[in-house]
């Protein structure tokens, strides 16, 4: 077995040394989600990305409690489901996380959508630091939310989320939003990193920009996310990806590079507005 890659960090507003990739978990189910899971952790990889609504934080939960990886070195984290928003809906659906890892606490929880038809956001975000101060949770977070739904929640609950997990790829790089988390100290996170299922590994410009470095598109591509500042969780269960995802920190795009594969954007490319996509 080759050797762990070794992850640098950056810090979260309460202090937590965050790894600068994560994995992503969707659809890493059962035993083969567990396998591939114990994988990433052998690899190097310290964040472990989960939902409730992903139906795998059994198979997650496994992992982290076979693993000859030490505890305190891995960040589990899960997501409040919508149908679930709400204070005391909150606390039990924590509950069903917690019981669901098999672990005694979680790392980082989020709000998965921010559901501003339903408008319990902020109750459920009041619940997560109650949960905070509990020492159940260490970090709490939010995910796909807009400038708007982040200042709402710091005015009404005091306190600035840790992470704002989000869609960011080079076809829609949030230039606007990730300038909001650097004012108020907030650590992006990329959901679906590498644009799943479209042609962006083909773009000219990061196929000729691997060349240039003798790497892959898809590690220019994770490169380019470190660079920005955000947090990427590629996805995959296969052992020899799972390492070229993660080996990035031995070379470095030029600025103009990175500027060059921003100027993919084209934006969204699913259904995700967080004004009106709703997740239960």
């Amino acid at each position: 077995m080759a050797e762990p890659i070794s992850v640098p960090t950056t810090p979260l507003n309460d202090g937590t040394a965050f790894p600068k990739v994560g994995l992503g978990t969707y659809k890493l189910n059962g035993a083969e989600g567990t396998d591939a899971v114990k994988s990433a952790l052998e690899t190097g990889y310290r964040i472990l990305d989960t939902a409730l609504n992903y139906e795998n934080e059994d198979a997650v939960g496994r992992a982290v409690r076979e693993t000859d990886v030490p505890r305190d070195e891995i960040i589990v984290t899960s997501k409040l489901p919508g149908r679930h928003h709400g204070y005391e809906e909150t606390l039990a659906s924590f509950e069903e996380t917690r019981t669901n890892l098999g672990l005694d606490h979680v790392d980082l929880y989020l709000i998965h959508w921010p559901l501003p038809r339903i408008d319990k956001y902020v109750e459920s975000f009041r619940a997560f630091k109650k949960l905070q101060d509990d020492g159940l949770i260490t970090s709490i977070g939010v995910s796909n939310f807009t400038e708007a739904h982040l200042r709402r929640v710091i005015d009404e609950v005091g306190v600035v989320p840790a992470v704002n997990q989000v869609e960011l790829h080079p076809y829609f790089p949030q230039a606007a939003l990730r300038a909001v988390h650097t004012e108020l100290g907030i650590v992006t996170e990329s959901w679906s990193p590498i644009g799943k299922q479209s042609e962006l590994l083909t773009e000219q410009v990061i196929v000729d920009i691997a060349a240039a470095h003798g790497v892959t598109p898809t590690q220019v591509v994770v490169r380019w996310h470190v660079q920005l500042g955000a947090v990427p969780l590629p996805k995959s269960a296969d052992t020899g990806r799972q390492r070229e995802n993660l080996d990035v920190f031995g070379f470095e795009l030029s600025d103009d590079e990175v500027v060059r594969i921003s100027g993919l954007e084209r934006g969204r490319l699913w259904d995700g507005d967080p004004e009106t996509h709703e997740e239960f």
